[in-house]
């Protein structure tokens, strides 16, 4: 059954110096090719995931807002007529906010896009610069407020524990990002990621990551902060007023089934795990060979599915209902969780339990990583 499509649009202007997704820096685009493939991709799910009509579908990137709006226009009306929309489908674009993609606004809007997400990621020049970004503030600014007058709900990007940041200057910069009225913020901490130009700067030393202490404090800060704005954090690293969460992101954190397509997509769909091709021409081929981008369809065991509901589930400050993730994924509640470790760490202050709901506390939210391979047991990780 399909709840949630994922399209993904890998082309960008250019690479960011701190991206690991999956984005290509392409001189030429056919779109008329891309239309066909994409349309073709989809068809094919949606012989394989009828059903359920789609509650929300989210085009990322790469820089998706580069897409010719009329392209949207027709990918959304072939999912309508595969699938169907669910009354208030939510439809989110990210983009940068370039002045460029900003003109397309209003289309996309027109199109059927209804949430946009714009990679803002600072609101001052040198750190734009340093970050790789092709906007300066002023423009990326322009930017949301067209995005704003255009959709009904905005979010936007920031990246913070970057080089040097004090707990000062975080707090400045994120008190103007809350003035600025949007109900959702995604708030990053600046991770080195393997394979991208960072990793090479931070190796050559160019630059030193900010220490895990100063790191620990500025996350504690975001969550006091956002909190008082009345943008509490429902996930690790996004905040919103109740009410517009990410509804599509909840999908993927509350392991209900979704569809994606296009290169480098990933899908959950009746308990099959499906991946796209990575590379944009690899599956451009695939899709002119067998119709669609999957590069592998697997099966995945009911412990395999435990394990990525629990991994997924308590990144979010609900938690895991574990009663209702055993009626539906046939895994007795007891397995999903090692009892024992749970209880020690509700005693350290870092877990909780009401009811059949498990959780991970605000004081052990910067220790999610590791507290998930002590909670999750390893024969369901094992598989």
């Amino acid at each position: 059954m399909a709840r949630a499509l994922y399209i993904h649009w890998p082309f960008c202007l250019a690479k960011c110096p701190y991206c690991d997704f999956n984005s290509h820096v392409r001189e030429r685009v056919e779109h008329d090719i891309w239309r066909d493939a994409l349309l073709a991709d989809m068809r094919r799910e949606a012989e394989v995931a009828a059903g359920e009509t789609l509650t929300s579908i989210f085009f990322g990137g790469g820089t998706p807002s580069l897409m010719p709006p009329a392209l949207v226009a027709t990918l959304l009306e072939e999912a309508q007529r595969l699938w169907g929309f669910a009354p208030g489908i939510e439809i989110t674009l990210e983009g940068n906010p370039s002045s460029v993609e900003a003109a397309n606004y209003a289309a996309l809007a027109s199109a059927g896009i209804n949430r946009a997400s714009l990679g803002l990621q600072a609101l001052d020049d040198a750190t734009l610069r340093f970050l790789g970004r092709l906007h300066d503030a002023g423009e990326g600014l322009a930017a949301l407020e067209v995005a704003q007058r255009h959709f009904v709900r905005v979010s936007f990007d920031l990246i913070y524990a970057r080089p040097g940041q004090t707990p000062e200057q975080w707090r400045a910069e994120l008190e103007r990002a809350l003035g600025f009225g949007t109900g959702h913020l995604s708030l990053y901490q600046l991770t080195i990621e393997p394979g991208t130009r960072f990793e090479t700067m931070v190796r050559k030393g160019d630059f030193a990551p900010l220490d895990d202490e100063t790191c620990a404090d500025l996350f504690d800060l975001t969550r006091e902060i956002t909190a008082a704005a009345g943008l509490p954090a429902y996930e690790i690293s996004n905040h919103a007023r109740r009410g517009e969460e990410s509804r599509h992101n909840l999908a993927y954190w509350r392991y209900q089934d979704y569809c994606g397509i296009g290169p480098g997509a990933h899908g959950r769909r009746q308990g099959i795990a499906t991946v796209r091709h990575r590379k944009p021409e690899n599956w451009l081929a695939a899709v002119d060979q067998q119709n669609d981008g999957i590069a592998e369809a697997r099966s995945l065991g009911r412990n395999e599915q435990a394990a990525e509901a629990m991994l997924m589930g308590l990144r979010l400050a609900e938690g895991v209902d574990l009663a209702e993730r055993s009626a539906r994924l046939g895994v007795a509640p007891r397995e999903f969780c090692d009892e024992a470790k749970l209880v020690f760490y509700i005693r350290q202050g870092l877990a909780w339990r009401e009811g059949t709901r498990i959780g991970v506390t605000d004081t052990g939210m910067p220790l999610l990583d590791a507290l998930l391979a002590e909670l999750v047991p390893e024969q369901l990780v094992a598989g």
